[in-house]
């Protein structure tokens, strides 16, 4: 199984106020080629990238308050990994973490990344050496992504991480060219707000053996946090290409977690736990679905009442019975902007919401991304 590297950043989120999240849910087209999974037209990708990232960087709106930026799995051309590095260290806010996935890779290469930015990253590296010394590896793909931490005092650190489980359209019978496992999972410790929080691909999520699983992983690692420093594990967030967002196996695992039928988890009962999807746009060789992609939502424990509610864009469930309030996105391309709960815990005396959804904004060639209809920032989800 994999190891949870703890890294430790320096971030000064506002004490005692709600965060932000803005999930970017975008196309993913990939094509595969030369045993690698790319995108197919990476140029009008990257236009409806950077749009996403100016529109953050002027902070139009409310999004000066902007916290966590989420891209889909695998949806960054490569050839623009440095120029979006660079976007976000020159022009986003202190105190903003952005998670994105890129183009498939091969091992050599991830390497490389790896000792680039060997600083930030270097457990990850040697658990990597300790592969490549076992066999001749260096060929197989990666599918990974990029943690990019702006940190309060301005300084931009990058940490690396690898999937460790693939999707069908990942694994093939010649094993030179399966895909490659990632080895760790980064909890971030974030100093001075005391805000803890971990990125995973998609499946990863999911994943387990037969005789342990990585969310097993997650829960026991925050429950050693909370009995020894009275802190908990406040976010996850999973990025996607899934095009089975809701299939069963996500509510079993969500229902292990927040449950707490086989015992206590006080570090993770706390939890929110984010889902940022691509959009119905996308298209991926090989896989052939019906109603694929799409449908980005949020997580939290079923303690916090939310009744149902119903919009055009978004709404919210239990997720069929499952111990949880849920805020369920469409499937279109869309930016999804809200908050991430400061507590979970039902106040009486407060009106306080827990999830309210800030703007829902769509893409248009001409004039970029642009609200979908009026009023949209004051729609929320009502506290039963």
């Amino acid at each position: 199984m994999v190891k949870i590297v703890e890294k430790h950043v320096k971030l000064d989120f506002p004490l005692g106020h709600h965060l932000h999240c803005l999930i970017a849910q975008i196309p993913n087209r990939l094509k595969h080629r030369e045993h690698l999974f790319t995108l197919a037209d990476p140029e009008a990708q990257w236009r409806m990238v950077r749009g996403i990232l100016e529109l953050v960087a002027s902070g139009e709106g409310n999004l000066k308050r902007l916290h966590f930026l989420m891209f889909p799995e695998s949806s960054i051309p490569l050839s623009r990994f440095d120029e979006m590095l660079s976007i976000i260290e020159k022009g986003f806010r202190p105190n903003t973490v952005t998670m994105f996935g890129l183009e498939q890779i091969s091992l050599d290469e991830y390497r490389g990344m790896l000792i680039r930015f060997h600083a930030d990253n270097a457990e990850a590296l040697e658990f990597l050496e300790q592969d490549v010394d076992s066999g001749d590896i260096l060929g197989m793909p990666v599918n990974w992504c990029c943690i990019a931490v702006k940190e309060a005092d301005g300084k931009l650190r990058v940490f690396l991480e690898a999937k460790s489980h693939p999707f069908r359209g990942e694994e093939f019978l010649d094993k030179d060219h399966d895909l490659y496992r990632g080895r760790h999972f980064y909890l971030f410790r974030g100093e001075p707000a005391c805000f803890n929080f971990m990125t995973l691909i998609c499946l990863d999520y999911l994943y387990r053996d037969l005789y342990s699983s990585n969310i097993k992983l997650i829960i026991d690692n925050a429950n050693r946090l909370f009995f020894t420093k009275r802190q908990s594990l406040d976010a996850i967030f999973v990025i996607q290409c899934n095009p089975k967002p809701e299939h069963r196996s996500y509510r079993e695992v969500l229902t292990g977690f927040y449950g707490e039928y086989l015992e206590d988890t006080p570090g993770v009962r706390d939890t929110v736990t984010v889902f940022g999807n691509c959009s119905d746009e996308s298209e991926i060789e090989g896989v052939r679905c019906q109603e694929c992609y799409g449908i980005s939502f949020v997580a939290i424990s079923g303690r916090h009442k939310m009744s149902h509610y119903q919009e055009r864009e978004f709404s919210s469930d239990d997720f069929d019975g499952a111990p949880v309030g849920r805020l369920r996105f469409g499937s279109g391309t869309r930016l999804f902007y809200f908050n991430l709960p400061l507590s979970h815990e039902l106040d009486p005396r407060s009106s306080r919401v827990p999830l309210k959804v800030h703007s829902v904004l769509r893409w248009t060639d001409d004039a970029g991304w642009v609200k979908v209809g009026e009023g949209d920032d004051q729609r929320m989800i009502r506290e039963g």
